[in-house]
């Protein structure tokens, strides 16, 4: 159907995801959702309320919280020729299960010699803003995005929310998505002609001549506001909105950059060993002779994320933060 006429509909990051997993197991039979808490309590972030009643326990499986043996049987399911929608309920949590991502889902194509995909999608909350500590609150997505035989995302707008699913369930490869915690009340207009999205490249989410600014997650609204205040001082920031964090698109960003000749990293992981580092090594092994200015990182602090609210906002990237950073590289027109 073509809804090229049809006006924009408003929503929640948080309705986008249901949406998408509501589409997945409306349209096939093999896709199921199970973890801790999606089916009578409806999500621990309300992203799965309702499907229990609309679908039954048969496509909603809660869990025990025992995150190896639940990702285990999402591994099984998907070799065995299941669509499993795997549910975390925090990316720290995720750590309880790194042997069957890492030495399973990874890498069973590869041990088997392609007689067998793993078609397995594992959702989880990430990042930090609501209070709930160091062990609810970090951002490990760089982890995950070192790994090879793993797709690694990051739905930062309700579009990319509402479609990646989709395209992760069509990939034989597992597929992680990290959904932001602060995100999910959050809300963004839906074109109706926009039916599905792109898993493999970043996207300018603002153009600009004067610095690029590449983020993901929690970041790029983060990054948008800072290239506000920006624009009012002469200075245009491009923004560029990874959300493919492996494969990191190198086209994108490596083209964002060479216009601008200036780039700032925002990211909310720690600096050490983190998705920046990658792209600021990238940067200088392939376009050290295009840059104008040293590369710029603005991380968390190197500490765990604290729960007192004022220590939790200074631990984090800020928005004044990336607009000093980006006037420090760049004279004002």
């Amino acid at each position: 159907m073509n809804d090229a006429g049809a006006q924009p509909v408003r929503m929640t990051y948080r309705e986008a995801h249901r949406q998408a997993i509501r589409e997945a197991l409306t349209s096939d039979p093999r896709t199921f959702l199970m973890g801790e808490d999606v089916g009578l309590y409806g999500g621990c972030y309300a992203v799965s309320k309702g499907l229990l009643a609309e679908f039954g326990p048969n496509r909603i499986r809660d869990t025990p919280l025992a995150e190896s043996a639940f990702v285990g049987a999402g591994i099984g399911a998907a070799i065995a020729g299941m669509r499993p929608i795997v549910e975390i309920m925090t990316c720290n949590f995720s750590l309880l299960a790194l042997d069957q991502i890492l030495n399973n889902a990874a890498t069973f194509a590869h041990m088997s010699g392609g007689q067998f995909a793993v078609p397995l999608v594992i959702r989880m909350a990430t990042g930090a803003g609501l209070q709930l500590a160091a062990q609810h609150s970090h951002s490990l997505e760089g982890w995950y995005a070192h790994i090879p035989g793993l797709r690694v995302l990051a739905p930062a707008t309700v579009e990319d929310a509402r479609y990646m699913l989709k395209a992760a369930l069509a990939d034989p490869n597992p597929v992680l998505i990290f959904e932001h915690v602060v995100l999910y009340n959050a809300e963004g207009d839906l074109d109706p002609s926009i039916q599905s999205v792109d898993i493999g490249t970043a996207k300018v989410r603002r153009p600009g001549r004067d610095v690029s600014v590449l983020t993901y997650g929690n970041g790029l609204p983060k990054s948008l506001a800072a290239a506000e205040t920006l624009a009012s001082e002469g200075i245009e920031a491009e923004v560029v909105d990874l959300r493919v964090l492996r494969p990191l698109d190198n086209d994108t960003i490596f083209g964002s950059v060479a216009r601008t000749r200036r780039c700032v990293i925002v990211d909310e992981g720690w600096k050490s060993g983190s998705i920046s580092a990658e792209i600021a090594a990238r940067l200088c092994e392939d376009l050290f002779f295009e840059l104008d200015a040293p590369i710029r990182r603005i991380c968390s602090r190197e500490v765990p994320i604290p729960y007192a609210r004022h220590l939790e906002e200074a631990a984090l990237p800020q928005i004044p933060a990336i607009v000093e950073t980006v006037r420090s590289l760049v004279r004002p027109r």
